[in-house]
């Protein structure tokens, strides 16, 4: 098996492996759960059961129409660990994803979460208010909008730079790297992904942070430049109740993979402490 169809009839693709304590891996708009190949290895590795699904309209999943936003990604991945049986699982999300992570351990995640990881996640909020001054104008995601609706594959490419931090000067280009994040955004719905544009700028998740009751590691690199630094990660451990903020100098917002060997080893530390 590797779908599952949820109550509204959309199918949700997962890779499932190995047999030992679960990890959840929730990937990043607009990619799938192909972006967690380099940590699903090392872990599977190391003898822990690890799966990831394609949100739904992302990559494998069906191209949703409906139900991309926020309430019904958490909905979808409780269906998942119910349909798995999920238990003692720690529950890891990149950006979007770990928006995701934090509205499911709030809502569905007792008695089967055991661990969070928020890594260059989205949370609190992103868009800017009068209640969060920090955050980005509303202008950013009408760019973001545009792009993906109506020039997406150039758009994709472009947005592969500041993602990895390709741009900054002495940075070590690597066109694969770069070409497998167009190949995933390109699977998915631009339907879909256009509405999780809203998702992941607008959701405010503080009361999702507040609520967490488990032990939650955050991992934010100082140099991102899709999910700023002090907008996100500090004020996220500021409202979580069991929260440690890991910050990484100079790394992107893409640093599971352009990172790979410090984030998975500082995941096993947080895994095994």
């Amino acid at each position: 098996m590797d779908h599952i169809k949820v109550k509204d009839g959309t199918r949700i693709f997962f890779k499932d492996w190995g047999t030992g304590r679960p990890i959840v891996f929730h990937h990043g708009w607009p990619l799938s759960a192909d972006d967690w190949d380099g940590q699903m290895m090392f872990f599977l590795e190391r003898g822990f059961r690890v799966i990831a699904h394609d949100r739904r309209g992302h990559g494998r999943s069906t191209q949703t129409a409906t139900g991309n936003e926020m309430n019904t990604y958490a909905s979808d991945v409780a269906e998942l660990a119910a349909a798995l049986d999920l238990k003692d699982a720690i529950h890891v999300g990149h950006s979007t994803g770990g928006g995701e992570v934090a509205r499911y351990v709030a809502r569905h995640g007792k008695g089967r979460v055991s661990k969070a990881v928020l890594i260059s996640a989205v949370p609190p909020v992103m868009l800017r208010s009068e209640r969060n001054p920090g955050g980005l104008p509303r202008e950013v995601f009408d760019g973001i909008r545009e792009g993906t609706a109506y020039r997406r594959s150039e758009f994709y490419k472009e947005l592969t730079l500041p993602f990895y931090g390709y741009n900054r000067a002495g940075a070590k280009v690597s066109e694969e790297i770069r070409r497998n994040w167009w190949r995933q955004g390109m699977m998915g719905g631009v339907k879909a992904q256009f509405d999780c544009i809203k998702a992941f700028s607008e959701t405010d998740f503080t009361e999702d942070l507040q609520s967490i009751e488990v032990p939650t590691l955050v991992m934010h690199g100082d140099d991102d430049q899709i999910v700023p630094y002090a907008d996100s990660a500090p004020l996220s451990v500021k409202l979580l109740r069991h929260g440690t903020l890991k910050t990484y100098s100079g790394f992107p917002h893409g640093m599971p993979t352009t990172e790979a060997a410090r984030i998975n080893a500082d995941l096993l530390a947080f895994i095994n402490s």
